[in-house]
């Protein structure tokens, strides 16, 4: 019943809400997909691209209870889940699907009566501020949230811009009405996460503010501007964890009126009195610059105090993004592929005020000259089909991100490329350094407004930087051993594929025009060097095994060896039977290591059949039984490109057979319809090429398998007046088999498509069968 409302109403609000443009592809958007169990999505508003992220926080779980992580935590990693029954508050920055989790900034929460600035539990609402909800009122659409909260009866209203969050609540008659600002709010929060916090009441409807936290961005600062439409006629503070030092500020009465306060653990009131039905909105800035940076954002996005005009713009920029890719499928289909556009299109995320300036990893504030800097790069699983469809769809954006991780890589103090940062902080998150293959995908299909020599320096000075996972080892043995550095066999073989890439990028450099002689030398030697080191995954094959295996330091076989445990094994989020096929680099030579065609088809055709015992993924909390098929994992990254892999054999069939399936069981219009993270938009990006009928295998290459699409029709508007038209030939929707592909009046005789030729437009035509 959960799962029908949420599908009813969500969808009828959005139909009711755009009746007037029947052509509207915002009503496909269900933002409610994946807000249950694993998908770890939030429905909240928010604009493409955008810094703010205003959404529901729907508990208060801790990272850690008596010192000990709290695995309950991980549910939370978007702050919030469908099937809570309560509303603590309304945050203004989370994460889209990732595993892991920071953010929840800057909580405003209304409520009327007896004031409480504790947030309470959720077994008993009335213990503190939050609030039991009606969820048949919850509704969301691209950039617009509302919800009805029982205990204060307040309708709340939510939308967004680029930097700021645009609240809109609805109060009954009371004379004591009141806003709560939390500073000590977080998602995986902790005890002292809050480093330091700082509020100053302007006037009696201008706050300004910041706080400093330390979580899995170690320093992070984040600065609000708050503008309310009617003045408050008192307010208050309280610092639940006051310094043992009060210096001489213990001559004030801080708690009542005072005009600023600084803590740890800092949370204000704002008082009204309401008539029954009146509204007070509130505008909040962000920046993480300073204040008057947070102010100046929210001048210049939201001068007005019309709150139906910004959503209807949120509305508009979504709804411009969302017409790139129009397509002809089933209403279901629809929403599934809509939605996971809308979700490819959240993250990476602008990062810096209207001035230009931002905050960068080093802490020190920086001005982008030239290109707009982007955060949230999620690059262990981004690279593989997020990044590559916004290669093929946003070369300008594109461009911008490459060099964003460029002006990271000028700022870290360890040289690095960005592995997983965000806000300004590097998290060094997950292996490899897949920076690399992000810039070099980019270069390899012509994405150009970026310094190429200095785009090959970086990754050339990331991929040997020696301080960074078993580098030094990996460069003397040719392997990272287990024996010094767990996760070794996965490391390896991410690092030879990510050295590929390299390779590819330096023969682009070096063919490059506008480039000395001396840099195409440099370029052409380091390819040779970087192509040599791609091999490196030969060296954690075992051959006798038919998987690849870890390696310690002297040579030998890690023994004990379970190739289907998730854990202990030398893999890092997955098993050996699932990284063996981690060579996309190469995969007639990892054909050839399974002991050849015959071979490696049955081997792959058992991933899928096979029975995974839940014994076998018990530690690792991003493999669940719902993410599989047999042992193939689709709920995690590493095994994405796996079924295209039949393309490489005399039996692409089975390639379409298993996308169709995963298309159609992986994805679901439900709030557990995601079979797990969506990891910033890689999982929704998956689907996207997967339903067009392609996909990018071995992002730094310009090529693309082929699979077999769900849409019946698709036009993909490619920029520079170039468009592609899919149009997919079948008699019945079990006709899921290509008999033939024409591209342009030419019949393909493999089952590739290039990047360049699909950028030059013109119809794709799938032609289908039941054999």
């Amino acid at each position: 019943m959960k799962i029908n409302l949420l599908i009813i109403s969500s969808l009828f609000f959005i139909l009711s809400s755009f009746a007037q443009h029947p052509d509207s592809l915002t009503r496909y958007v269900n933002p409610f997909i994946g807000t249950q169990e694993m998908g770890h999505t939030f429905p909240g508003a928010v604009v493409p691209f955008g810094f703010v992220q205003l959404s529901p926080d729907t508990d208060t779980i801790p990272f850690s209870i008596n010192g000990k992580y709290n695995p309950e935590v991980y549910r939370y990693c978007a702050g919030y889940q469908y099937d809570d029954p309560t509303i603590v508050g309304f945050s203004h920055t989370h994460f889209s699907g990732t595993g892991h989790s920071d953010l929840g900034d800057i909580l405003l929460m209304p409520i009327v009566g007896n004031l409480q600035l504790n947030p309470g539990v959720s077994g008993n609402p009335a213990s503190g501020y939050r609030s039991s909800y009606d969820k048949s009122s919850e509704m969301a659409a691209p950039g617009f949230y509302r919800v009805h909260l029982d205990e204060p009866g307040i309708d709340v209203e939510l939308t967004a811009t680029i930097r700021c969050g645009f609240h809109r609540y609805t109060f009954p008659k009371s004379d004591s009405s009141h806003i709560i600002l939390d500073l000590d709010h977080g998602i995986y929060n902790y005890n002292g996460k809050v480093r330091w916090a700082y509020i100053k009441v302007i006037s009696d409807s201008l706050v300004t503010g910041y706080r400093i936290t330390s979580g899995w961005g170690r320093t992070r600062y984040i600065y609000f501007a708050m503008a309310f439409s009617k003045s408050f006629t008192s307010y208050g503070f309280q610092d639940e964890d006051p310094l043992s030092y009060k210096g001489f500020w213990r001559k004030f009465n801080q708690q009542d009126n005072f005009p600023e306060l600084a803590g740890k653990k800092i949370r204000a009131h704002f008082d009204f009195s309401t008539a029954s039905g009146e509204e007070i909105l509130v505008k909040v800035g962000l920046s993480a610059v300073s204040m008057a940076g947070a102010l100046d954002n929210l001048r210049a996005e939201i001068p007005s105090w019309d709150f139906d005009a910004t959503r209807r713009k949120a509305n508009r920029a979504w709804e411009g993004e969302l017409q790139r890719i129009r397509i002809e499928a089933s209403e279901e289909q629809k929403v599934i592929f809509y939605t996971a556009l809308y979700h490819t299109l959240i993250h990476p995320s602008i990062y810096q005020d209207v001035s230009g300036k931002y905050r960068g990893i080093d802490t020190d504030v920086h001005q982008a000259y030239g290109f707009t800097n982007y955060t949230v790069f999620s690059l262990w699983d981004t690279y593989r089909a997020l990044h590559p469809f916004l290669t093929l769809m946003y070369p300008a954006r594109t461009s911008d991100m490459v060099n964003s991780m460029l002006a990271h890589f000028d700022q870290s103090p360890e040289k690095m490329l960005p592995v997983w940062s965000h806000h300004g902080n590097e998290n060094w998150c997950m292996i490899g350094y897949h920076g690399v293959p992000v810039i070099a995908d980019a270069m390899v299909k012509g994405i150009r407004g970026f310094d190429a020599s200095k785009a090959l320096n970086a990754c050339i000075t990331t991929a040997t930087n020696k301080h960074y996972t078993g580098v030094t080892e990996y460069m003397e043995l040719g392997f990272v051993p287990e024996d010094k550095i767990s996760n070794s066999a996965s490391i390896t073989l991410e690092y030879a594929y990510d050295d590929f890439t390299l390779a590819q990028l330096s023969d682009a450099v070096a063919k490059k025009g506008m480039v000395t002689d001396m840099v195409k030398l440099y370029a052409f030697g380091k390819g040779e060097v970087f192509m040599k080191r791609s091999e490196n995954f030969r060296n954690v094959f075992d051959t006798t095994v038919g998987f690849v295996r870890p390696r310690n330091s002297d040579g030998s076989w890690k023994e004990p060896f379970d190739p289907l445990n998730t854990h202990g094994q030398g893999f890092i989020e997955g098993n050996s039977w699932n990284y063996s096929y981690y060579i996309p680099q190469d995969v007639p030579a990892m054909i050839q290591l399974m002991g050849g065609e015959d071979r490696f088809i049955q081997h792959l055709d058992s991933l899928f059949t096979m029975h995974l015992d839940d014994a076998h993924f018990a530690e690792t909390e991003d493999v669940t039984r719902v993410g599989l098929i047999g042992n193939y994992v689709h709920g995690n990254e590493p095994s994405h490109h796996v079924p295209y892999l039949y393309n490489w054999t005399s039996q692409p069939w089975k390639t379409q057979e298993r996308v169709q399936q995963i298309c159609q069981t992986m994805y679901r219009n439900a709030s557990d319809g995601l079979c797990g993270n969506d990891d910033c938009g890689q999982m929704s990006a998956w689907y996207i090429f997967s339903a067009l009928g392609f996909y990018p295998v071995c992002p730094g290459t310009t090529q693309y398998a082929i699979g077999s699409p769900m849409v019946r029709e698709a036009s993909i508007s490619l920029g520079k007046g170039k468009t592609l038209i899919l149009k997919v030939n079948r008699q019945h929707e079990e006709d899921i088999y290509i008999q033939s592909v024409e591209f342009n009046g030419v019949n393909l005789d493999a089952p590739f498509l290039e990047h360049a030729e699909l950028l030059k437009g013109g119809t794709l035509i799938f032609n289908l069968g039941p054999k």
